[in-house]
């Protein structure tokens, strides 16, 4: 997958989003973010690698798979560094107002963080309008993370 890396001055806002994590995405059969797919690996290998349950870390309430001690240990030190960006959920659905689970195996790397998409058509229609869609996004994250809370979710 070719990843988009976009200079930080075009998305200012960028280094808030961290700091908005709340309610994360986990798959509703074994509970586990990112569908089980190593969040480390999406910055440093050509396709992201499934994690592995003996690597596992509990970060946030929610457990992690990494493919190697190595991945796992890199991600403890700094997890807002790697976690997918608005707890996974897709990117464009944000920015259209409305929460949608973000498929793993459809990401962008954007100013050094990783961020997820519903489907191939939703990020293709970010390409169209990168700024504007992640501002409309950030926005509405704001909104709509704190009910994710207030759910239990």
């Amino acid at each position: 997958m070719a990843c988009l890396v976009v200079p930080t001055t075009s998305m200012p806002a960028l280094a808030a989003t961290a700091s908005l994590s709340g309610a994360i995405v986990v798959d509703p059969l074994s509970g586990v973010a990112m569908g089980g797919y190593d969040p480390v690996s999406y910055f440093t290998e050509e396709e992201p690698a499934a994690g592995r349950p003996e690597f596992e870390y509990d970060w946030r309430g929610v457990p992690w798979y990494f493919a190697n001690a190595a991945n796992r240990d890199v991600f403890v030190r700094s997890p807002e560094s790697y976690a997918p960006q608005f707890g996974g959920y897709g990117l464009m659905g944000l920015a259209r107002g409305y929460l949608s689970e973000g498929n793993p195996r459809v990401f962008e790397i954007l100013a050094g963080r990783l961020f997820l998409f519903y489907s191939s058509s939703n990020k293709d229609a970010f390409l169209l309008s990168q700024k504007a869609s992640y501002e409309s996004a950030r926005r509405n994250w704001e909104l709509l993370a704190p009910t994710l809370s207030a759910a239990g979710k």
